[in-house]
């Protein structure tokens, strides 16, 4: 396999993105870290695309069933004829490779020390069916994962940033680097390309750890703290925003899919320019499965899908449902540092009841109370 480094340079990337694929090898394992907006779901893309051209097979994997939806339109674009590249959740790939029958523990999730035992029988690198594998928001995989993929691949390349860990199975950036090998490189890309400062600034307050990353240059309006009445205040609110803006993507990001579904009848009746779309991890297939991400609109999607996701508006509508939350807790912080940087240029956050939620006190400095 070449050892050359990267042959491809794409024009829609920055100087700094563009050094960052130029600095990674086509072999051996690779780290690369970066705050929310650096680019890391395109630059995975791009990666892949590069070591496709070594002939080898390469998935482009992420955890998030909606995330690979969105990897996919990317790839379209930009996937070179024949070098193809396809774009698939972790979970996919481990049944495609291991059978529908591979081993699982009590809790649901991979058996992995049995996979591994198996991989560690069956892969190798000299064989021309071993796969790349470059995985996006690897920080929302466990450990166990990567000590399989360093045996069942022929290189892994993660794209990753332990400031937005949400799901229960995560690793920071360590052991991911562990996990694949002391011989793993890394490298870190920065930048906010998506955030205006406001909305950046205020993500900081929520930031768990990690280096201050740099602030963005463009500017916009400050994020806005406002109560609705009802769901059906809060989904006027909305529907206005959309008809503001009807070639804006406006994300509804909900604490309970129970909301999401009481906001889209709602919505469906305000004869908006572009349908709503709602999507549900728990549907097979369909409208509430398959989402097109591209076009203008309302999405309604659960926190936990939201990953390496954005919206020209972001709506957080049920931030009361936080309020008996520790606001200190690092799960919490790391939530809304999540949902909060989606926005690129319009964020609101909502709330209804009595009183302000505690997690929301105190942020006069960032936001426009209205």
């Amino acid at each position: 396999m070449t050892t050359a480094k990267s042959p491809v340079l794409h024009t829609d990337l920055t100087s700094a993105q563009r050094d960052c694929l130029d600095t990674l090898p086509l072999r051996g394992n690779h780290v690369v870290s970066g705050p929310p907006g650096s680019g890391k779901s395109l630059l995975a893309a791009h990666r892949a695309v590069h070591l496709a051209l070594t002939g080898r097979p390469t998935l482009l994997l992420s955890r998030s069933n909606l995330l690979r939806q969105l990897l996919g339109d990317t790839l379209q674009g930009i996937t070179i004829p024949g070098a193809p590249v396809e774009a698939a959740t972790a979970h996919s790939w481990i049944l495609r490779r291991f059978g529908r029958d591979a081993p699982r523990t009590e809790d649901g999730w991979f058996d992995w020390t049995a996979l591994t035992h198996r991989a560690a029988a069956t892969f190798g690198e000299t064989d021309a069916s071993t796969p790349h594998l470059v995985i996006d928001e690897g920080q929302d995989l466990p450990p166990a994962f990567y000590r399989l993929a360093r045996l069942a691949a022929a290189s892994v390349t993660v794209f990753a940033d332990e400031c937005q860990r949400l799901t229960e199975t995560n690793c920071t950036l360590t052991e991911i680097t562990d996990a694949l090998g002391r011989s793993t490189g890394r490298v870190e890309v920065a930048g906010n390309h998506r955030n205006t400062r406001e909305i950046s600034s205020l993500a900081e307050h929520f930031r768990t750890g990690g280096t201050r990353p740099d602030m963005p240059f463009r500017s916009g309006p400050r994020p806005v703290i406002r109560s609705y009445s009802s769901n059906k205040d809060l989904a006027d609110d909305i529907a206005t925003m959309a008809t503001e803006q009807p070639r804006h993507r406006v994300g509804v990001i909900v604490n309970s899919l129970r909301t999401g579904a009481d906001l889209m009848p709602r919505l469906e009746r305000a004869g908006l320019a572009h349908e709503p779309q709602l999507y549900s991890s728990a549907a097979a297939s369909g409208r509430y499965r398959d989402l097109d991400l591209t076009r203008p609109g309302v999405v309604l999607v659960h926190r936990a899908s939201t990953k390496g996701l954005d919206f020209d508006t972001v709506v957080i509508p049920d931030t009361e449902t936080d309020a008996a939350t520790d606001p200190t807790a690092a799960s919490l912080r790391m939530a809304y540092y999540v949902m909060i940087t989606r926005a690129r240029q319009r964020l609101v956050l909502g709330w209804q009841g009595s009183r302000l939620p505690r997690h929301l006190e105190g942020l006069q400095g960032w936001v426009r109370v209205a």
